[in-house]
């Protein structure tokens, strides 16, 4: 029987970006093309068979992106986005979390099964200028792609837009068994996929670029590369694609309309690879895909494209032939379905710009608006109560779980959506189904993954229980959080600028 191979985005047209007010379309930026920046991986500072050791630093530095003068980023152990940190599953992590910003910042780990809120790393974990926090915890998680980023509420978006946003590599041995390219650097390849204007001197000026419906800039930045390209030594190549963008959504596809294979998501593999020739995907979502170039010869080139402008160049080179074919069934997703009267957990994505709002409430850092018993499953029904004839699609996110997509609009979801995910965008005037199970007690975030809403307010919090074990949580209140970045800016509590409050 024939593959069937998938050629639209799936989501609904009128709810683009592109069609925003707001919209800022991509432009080629007059610059030579450069090579891809492949972000080195992050050495361990002890490993053994059972616990692995890590320093993260959250720095600033300057990064030659465009000619000229050098901009000013921020990054994780590097000067700009930084080192990919690899996670092996069952080993004991302990991680130093080290802050040489100028302000306070905290480090979210999105995407990873961990406990809330303090590991976890939003926005009642700060790490504050010149010191340094641990965390510790045990990694029990299929393979995937996670990331880290910054997650200080209501400074989130501005942090992630400075850079602090870089890959996380989960691995496995059911992952090391599948027959997928996995030579980092060569056949595998991670790609940061964001958006930036450059102002006076080559600087970002998050401040006259923004959008309460989210930031964009008009030059696309690959794994912070402008203009990249990249060479081609393998038939096989593994793409392992991150929106890490503020606002934009990527409509991928390639030249040739090159068909490409989908073997995993944000929460890891898929259960059967996909075949496709578009992706769309909505902010802080991952997915891999597997391209072969056997059809092409040393000189060629194949260019990935969202919407009509070009992101990176493929350049070919020799390769050795690679007749290797994937499996009809890939893994088995452990997927237990709630009881028959859990009751579903029903939450709306309301409102634009500074309207936002999650059930028509805004965030409130010390309200806790929902509970659920750990390690029971339950059905959420997520709602965009945005209008069909202009609004947007709102991703959203749950921190602290990889959940599954039972459906949208009561409808199978879209074909790349059997895996485990911790972020889906939502369409306007759409329900979709999904199915919660948290592994760990605490409390954890959900929100909007724009995030310009989830600084606006379009966030909430939900208490993961055990009712033999009940604990109360400190929680971080706005009145800190504010004091503390009006002390560290040098300025008075009400001259502070917080775009999202």
């Amino acid at each position: 029987m024939a593959t069937k191979v998938y050629t639209d985005y799936f989501f609904d047209e009128p709810a683009f970006n592109t069609h925003d007010g707001g919209y800022i379309p991509l432009e080629v930026y007059d610059a030579p093309e450069k090579p891809l920046a492949v972000p080195p991986l992050l050495k361990p500072d002890k490993e053994t068979a059972t616990d692995t050791y890590y320093t993260v630093v959250a720095q600033t530095g300057e990064s030659q992106l465009v000619p000229g003068a050098k901009t000013k980023t921020w990054g994780y152990n590097a000067p700009l986005l930084g080192k990919t940190i690899v996670f092996q599953r069952g080993k004991h992590i302990h991680i130093n979390l080290k802050n040489e910003l100028p302000e306070l910042t905290t480090f979210h780990w999105h995407g990873l099964d961990v406990s809330g809120p303090i590991t976890d790393g939003g926005c009642h974990a700060p790490v504050y200028p010149g010191e340094t926090n641990q965390i510790d915890f045990t990694l029990e998680q299929p393979a995937s792609l996670s990331w880290l980023h910054a997650h200080p509420c209501p400074s989130t978006a501005v942090q992630v837009w400075h850079g602090l946003a870089t890959g996380v590599i989960i691995k496995d041995d059911v992952e090391a068994k599948l027959p997928f390219p996995r030579n980092y650097g060569v056949d595998d390849i991670p790609l940061i996929l964001q958006d930036r204007r450059f102002h006076e001197n080559n600087q970002w000026d998050y401040k006259a670029d923004y959008d309460p419906d989210g930031v964009q800039g008009p030059t696309a930045l690959i794994n912070g590369t402008v203009n990249p390209y990249f060479d081609v030594t393998t038939q096989r190549l593994r793409l392992r694609f991150l929106d890490g963008a503020n606002r934009r959504e990527w409509r991928l596809h390639f030249s040739d309309d090159l068909e490409f294979t989908q073997i995993a998501s944000d929460g890891g593999i898929l259960p059967e690879p996909v075949h496709l020739t578009k992706l769309m995907l909505t902010c802080a979502e991952r997915a891999e895909v597997i391209v072969d170039f056997g059809k092409y010869k040393p000189g060629d080139e194949v260019t990935l494209y969202t919407d009509d402008v070009p992101l990176v160049k493929f350049k070919i080179h020799d390769f050795k032939p690679d007749n290797t074919k994937l499996p009809d069934h890939l893994v088995t997703i452990d997927d237990p379905d709630p009881s028959p009267d859990t009751p579903i957990r029903k939450i709306t994505m309301d409102g634009m710009d500074e309207e936002v709002a999650l059930n028509g409430k805004k965030f409130d850092m010390s309200r806790i608006d929902a509970r659920q018993e750990v390690g029971t499953a339950q059905y959420w029904d997520i709602t965009n109560t945005n209008s069909t004839k202009d609004g947007m699609v709102h991703p959203f996110h749950v921190h602290g779980t990889q959940f599954t997509i039972v459906s949208r609009n009561g409808h199978e979801p879209y074909p790349n959506e059997h895996g485990l995910k911790d972020t889906v965008g939502v369409n306007p005037k759409e329900t979709v189904r999904i199915k919660v199970r948290f592994n760990l007690t605490g409390v954890y975030m959900y929100h909007c993954h724009i995030i310009e809403h989830e600084d606006g307010g379009m966030m909430a919090q939900i208490e993961s229980y055990d009712p033999k074990h009940p604990r109360q949580y400190h929680l971080m209140d706005m009145d800190t959080l504010m004091n503390a970045f009006a002390k560290e800016r040098g300025v008075d509590r009400k001259d502070l600028w917080m775009p999202g409050m």
